[in-house]
């Protein structure tokens, strides 16, 4: 099933190339027949929010339970009809903010379910960003608290458009309704939760637990860079852990180990990154495979598991550096 497909935007950074001809810096999974929320061609004014009419959920009326949802009755809203089922006490999400969130879909006249992230058992992680969702999502979710249950209906003007989308049965003229559950959230200022764990091999660099958001500081040591990948926990999360085959959302750090200069950072583009473990350099997919998510890992990356005598140019990175790095992982995609 597709899980990235609303994803429209390469993520930034220079972790996200691979090195030595390994892979393609699209960050992208493989396609299949799903119809997650993916961004239309053209963007409507935004639309005027109701209250109704929406379809009863007749059965996993708890959040994150898969939910039944009736037929829906006589003519849907041309507005975007908007619920808050359960009422969440988290932070309100924001524009711009990838969301963690258990969803279904289906047609509002027939009832037909064409997507849904509870038989996957895995929630969509989506940024709600203008051309990554439909609209639909965008209006519906943002100013809404994690931990809410949300239903709502969207017309085709703030979902697929007049072309719909055929491979799953929607077509143009078609309002579909969502029930989404909305787990967490994610910004610029997102940090690694977990708990503090001993930094004691003189020989790693020492990386700040700090949890504001802001970027941690990396001290290098003096002395050679070792000639093995490191990666250790410097926060460990309670988190799933992540597999090889996984994409991850992710704050992080980059420096070269001769000197400490920093070469990349997302604290400093104040910009989220997300990309497949299976697309970046082979010390960022050994060094976060089995780590858990909510994490902050260093990464020492050695030059043959990073760039080696091919860095990227405009990088600042010279051939066969050590690289080291500081991950926060927020999130499986």
């Amino acid at each position: 099933m597709r899980r990235r497909s609303l994803l429209i935007a390469v993520p930034a950074g220079l972790v996200t190339l691979a090195a030595c001809g390994d892979g393609d810096d699209s960050g992208s999974s493989s396609a299949g027949d799903s119809a997650t929320p993916e961004a239309s061609a053209t963007s409507a004014p935004p639309p005027k929010i109701v209250d109704g009419p929406l379809p009863a959920i007749t059965a996993g009326t708890k959040f994150d339970e898969k939910p039944t949802v009736a037929k829906g009755g006589g003519e849907p809203s041309k507005d975007l009809a908007v619920k808050a089922v359960i009422a969440g006490g988290g932070r309100a999400v924001a524009e711009n903010d990838f969301v963690s969130a258990n969803y279904l879909g289906q047609i509002w006249e027939s009832a037909k379910v064409f997507d849904n992230s509870y038989d996957r058992k895995t929630p969509l992680v989506i940024q709600l960003a203008q051309g990554g969702v439909i609209d639909g999502w965008r209006y519906a979710l943002i100013g809404k608290k994690t931990g809410s249950r949300v239903q709502f209906s969207v017309p085709p003007t703030w979902g697929y458009g007049e072309q719909g989308n055929e491979q799953v049965g929607i077509k143009g003229s078609d309002t579909l309704v969502f029930v989404v559950d909305v787990q967490d959230a994610f910004n610029a200022k997102s940090s690694a939760k977990g708990k503090e764990v001993p930094q004691d091999d003189a020989a790693l660099p020492k990386v700040g637990t700090n949890t504001d958001g802001k970027a941690p500081a990396i001290e290098v040591p003096k002395s050679d860079a070792p000639k093995k990948l490191a990666a250790e926990y410097v926060l460990e999360g309670d988190g799933a852990e992540v597999d090889a085959q996984d994409s991850v959302l992710v704050q992080y750090k980059g420096v070269v180990w001769d000197g400490g200069k920093e070469f990349d950072s997302t604290y400093g583009r104040k910009q989220l990154t997300s990309f497949s473990l299976q697309q970046v350099v082979k010390g960022w997919s050994q060094g976060l495979t089995g780590k858990k998510v909510g994490s902050r890992v260093l990464i020492v990356i050695p030059p043959d598991l990073g760039y080696g005598d091919s860095p990227p140019e405009g990088s600042g990175i010279e051939k066969d550096s050590t690289l080291v790095f500081s991950v926060d992982i927020l999130a499986k995609m």
